[in-house]
């Protein structure tokens, strides 16, 4: 049996016990992150739509960074949106402002009805440096 290799940020370790998971598992070489939504340090939503998603690409970097990685190393990200006919081009406004330089990771954006009081969530893999993989 794999030993899971579990990362977990500074300062958030309440909301992963609370809810049963873990925010990344380090594995071969890579970095499997859960999906990061925009909630402040006591797991409320930020409010507005826009401040949300900054706020999730932060939570994030901040999982990133406990890895030793940065947004630069991600190389496949799935976007949860609720209500993507009206939010989609709002978020992908905000992208440019985490995203980093070409070539770009893949990107699959899905719909979705809930997000447990929250309107985006982004789920990244990442290929850790050398330094960091384990």
């Amino acid at each position: 049996m794999t030993t899971r290799d579990a990362v977990f940020p500074a300062g958030r370790h309440a909301l992963y016990d609370k809810h049963r998971y873990s925010p990344a598992i380090r594995s071969d070489g890579f970095l499997f992150v859960a999906g990061q939504v925009g909630s402040r340090e006591d797991g409320s939503p930020e409010p507005e739509f826009a401040q949300q998603v900054r706020r999730a690409f932060e939570n994030l970097n901040a999982v990133l960074a406990a890895a030793g990685a940065t947004f630069d190393d991600v190389v496949d990200v799935t976007f949860f949106i609720v209500d993507p006919a009206n939010r989609f081009e709002r978020a992908w406004e905000i992208v440019p402002e985490y995203w980093g330089q070409a070539p770009f990771p893949t990107a699959t954006v899905v719909g979705v009805t809930w997000l447990a009081g929250f309107d985006f969530e982004i789920k990244v893999i990442a290929k850790l440096p050398e330094r960091a993989a384990g």
